[in-house]
């Protein structure tokens, strides 16, 4: 049954682990990691553990340490109300043929075909490994990122003879990119300036699939994927951070530069246009971070009329040599006028070089919702 208390989990444990299939040209940038969960999304200047290797690069150059670290992240949005819709879709009884019961269902199909109710999933989750070598910073992860959504495709249909016919189909798209990829970086100055570049090597997993709704039944899209079509090719990754003075940082990165090209289901292309985005990270003093990232490119998605450009705004405070770390941050897709700025929340724990940090957060009008988690050491 998809329920909207229960599509959620499941879209985001999808999201993060397997994907959901796709159309063709762009990638939207993923939430990846707790730390940036909680800060809003934000990770350009202020990431230098080995999530770095994600975010920018350059960071792994910024900090002499050694990190290793599991994280997953997944985000669902819901926008227009689709996924209450279908849950009333699944509740509604079509063998009660009476005026009020058939305007319930003139009502359920009138909210699932309004134009932009659809749902959006996307994350990531791997092994991350951070080394160093002098100023010379070296990075690698094994890593799963995905995106996808699903959207009404052929128009949800009412009928008002016995029993009362409620039918229409959901489009399920989506794409994976199984990446192993390498970094390095060097800092220059003093730690003033780093440089920093991720090669990548990419298994991309193409999906398309469709669930048919009917109303009274149960809504299930774990079958409805479609066999992947698969394919492999390189991407490159470049990074830069600036820190002028030691309470101020600009970092930027420009995510899969030489265009990547796989194969789509239907014998069509999915290409990955570069992401180009931008960060601030300031230190007031030093137990506290403010941050923000912001996506200079407008990135499309695999859901047709939708496109992300994220803003994302954090702090973090932290206590007693970083035992505990607190954050909270907000953020909000400039390209998608029904989502609202989402508020975000999350937290750290570090005993000795072991630390497990979780973040997440909510959007109360439209019903999405961020998650993530890490466990790691640092040395």
């Amino acid at each position: 049954m998809v329920r909207m208390n229960r599509t959620l989990p499941y879209l985001l444990l999808s999201a993060a682990l397997v994907g959901i299939p796709a159309q063709a040209l762009a990638m939207e940038f993923v939430i990846a990691g707790p730390r940036a969960s909680g800060m809003g999304g934000a990770g350009v200047a202020v990431t230098t553990d080995s999530l770095a290797t994600y975010w920018n690069p350059a960071g792994l150059a910024m900090t002499q340490t050694v990190d290793i670290r599991i994280q997953g992240s997944g985000l669902a949005i819901d926008r227009r109300g689709l996924g209450e819709a279908i849950r009333d879709l699944e509740d509604f009884n079509p063998n009660v043929v009476t005026p009020a019961n058939i305007a319930s269902a003139q009502d359920i199909a009138a909210r699932l075909n309004q134009p932009g109710a659809t749902l959006s999933v996307n994350g990531a989750a791997g092994l991350y490994l951070k080394g160093h070598l002098g100023e010379h910073a070296f990075g690698i992860n094994v890593s799963d990122v995905a995106t996808g959504g699903g959207y009404i495709s052929s128009p949800i249909q009412v009928s008002g003879v016995a029993p009362i016919s409620l039918t229409g189909t959901m489009a399920l798209r989506g794409f994976e990119a199984r990446q192993l990829a390498f970094s390095y970086a060097y800092a220059f100055s003093d730690k003033t300036f780093a440089i920093g570049v991720t090669a990548k090597v990419i298994q991309g997993a193409a999906y398309s699939g469709s669930v048919n709704l009917q109303g009274g039944s149960g809504v299930t899209i774990t079958n409805h994927f479609g066999k992947p079509e698969i394919s492999t090719t390189y991407g490159i990754d470049l990074g830069a951070i600036y820190k002028p003075m030691s309470w101020i940082r600009f970092g930027v990165v420009a995510k899969d530069i030489n265009k990547p090209v796989f194969d789509d289901t239907g014998g069509g292309e999915i290409k990955l246009e570069p992401q180009v985005r931008g960060g601030l990270a300031l230190n007031p003093w030093s137990t506290l971070t403010l941050t923000a990232d912001v996506d200079i490119t407008k990135n499309k998605t695999l859901v047709p009329g939708v496109k992300s450009q994220l803003l994302s705004l954090g702090a973090e405070q932290t206590f007693l040599s970083e035992f505990l770390s607190l954050r909270i941050g907000t953020f909000k897709n400039m390209q998608d006028a029904t989502t609202p700025f989402v508020p975000t929340a999350g937290l750290g724990l570090r005993l000795f070089f072991l630390r497990a940090d979780v973040g997440g957060g909510y959007d109360f009008r439209e019903q999405g919702a961020l998650v993530s988690g890490s466990i790691s050491a640092t040395f």
